[in-house]
């Protein structure tokens, strides 16, 4: 399948990049390494360990230096990003890691409401382990692999804690960024009173060589590793073959129908102010790709591209020849002068990466329950 064929390809390139660490083109830097090293001498001092993981890889994700370590009761696995997961699979990987005795919680950092209730949780574990341990501070370690939301969930922890706790005083951040191993330093939040509960963010950290090329893949696809590394031309056609295989594209359905005839009352209504200004809108930012009538357009190429494909999906030559017809068709959706040549082959790589990585292009879970 072309799926596979693009995941070793794209693996082996990351696999590779990862091997120039001695050379400075890798992804494990000196830094990586200095964070590595305080992680691992912080780890026996905490009450908790939170493993945070992307809820889209629930198994790619996990932080291999966690296995050096018997945390028993002391880890959760915390599985971020399920609003960009398929919410059917978070919860069979939470059945996996309970049958397997292991304690996980699904959350979304940017959402208030989830991390109340995360929060709750954690005060509960607190408390079971204060039965046993009477110390007045309890520290919790926020652990995983780069972009995995570590810095976003303290943050949001440390803002809903403080408010739950009426607690005045200028707010801390941990520095938060779409793009891997921007977190630099341990720092660390406080996200409880009575008793004191303290976060402590950490750096994003990978080990030094990765043997699996599909993990390394799906860590590239999902943004865990710098773009920069492997060629997003190849990353974007390896999301695609994701969206080919999956339902998801078929959600989009009215979206087409609609789009193609529109009733009378529409027409109408596109002289109202609201449209108007969405015109407007459209006139000064003909090409930004995050505006809903854009993402709308790609939603429908696609769709009609895969809904009328008469190939067989799990041929690699078919499944191939399908991926450039929606490549050559989103140029036109994201408004790319076809001109550009290889650079426009590159806008709607990027342009698509982006719409996946923020959920815009549907619900994905990259890895299977064993």
């Amino acid at each position: 399948m072309a799926t596979a064929t693009l995941a070793r390809q794209i693996g082996r390139v990351i696999s590779n990049a990862a091997r120039k660490k001695t050379s400075g083109g890798g992804w494990y830097s000196p830094h990586m390494a200095a964070a590595s090293r305080a992680i691992a001498e912080r780890i026996p001092l905490v009450d908790l360990v939170l493993e945070i993981r992307d809820a889209r890889i629930p198994l790619s994700s996990e932080c291999e230096q966690l296995m050096n370590h018997k945390l028993s009761s002391r880890r959760i696995i915390v599985l971020n990003k399920m609003d960009l997961a398929d919410c059917s699979q978070t919860k069979e990987w939470m059945s996996y890691f309970e049958q397997n005795n292991c304690i996980s919680y699904g959350v979304n950092a940017h959402n208030k409401k989830s991390i109340r209730q995360f929060l709750n949780f954690l005060q509960a574990q607190v408390k079971q382990l204060r039965r046993n341990n009477h110390s007045f501070t309890t520290t919790i370690l926020v652990v995983g692999i780069p972009n995995v939301g570590k810095s976003a969930l303290a943050n949001s922890l440390h803002q809903i804690g403080r408010i739950s706790a009426a607690e005045k005083g200028r707010l801390r951040h941990a520095t938060v960024s779409p793009h891997p191993g921007e977190t630099k330093d341990i720092s660390s939040l406080k996200i409880g009173s009575h008793p004191n509960i303290y976060v402590l963010d950490t750096p994003g950290i990978l080990p030094p060589e990765i043997s699996d090329v599909e993990v390394c893949s799906k860590l590239a696809l999902t943004g865990a590793v710098d773009d920069c590394l492997v060629r997003r031309e190849e990353l974007a056609q390896y999301f695609l073959t994701f969206l080919n295989l999956s339902d998801e594209y078929k959600k989009w359905s009215k979206l087409s129908k609609n789009e193609i005839v529109k009733p009378l009352a529409d027409h109408k209504a596109e002289r109202s102010s609201g449209v108007k200004m969405d015109a407007k809108r459209r006139r000064q930012y003909p090409t930004d790709h995050t505006q809903d009538f854009i993402v709308n357009d790609v939603r429908q190429t696609l769709f009609e591209k895969i809904s009328s494909f008469d190939g067989n999906m799990n041929d690699e030559s078919n499944l191939s020849t399908l991926i450039e017809e929606e490549i050559m068709a989103l140029k036109e959706a994201f408004r790319i002068p076809t001109d550009l040549n290889e650079d426009a082959r590159y806008k709607v790589a990027a342009k698509l990466l982006n719409l996946y990585r923020t959920g815009r292009l549907g619900h994905y879970t990259l890895d299977s329950v064993p």
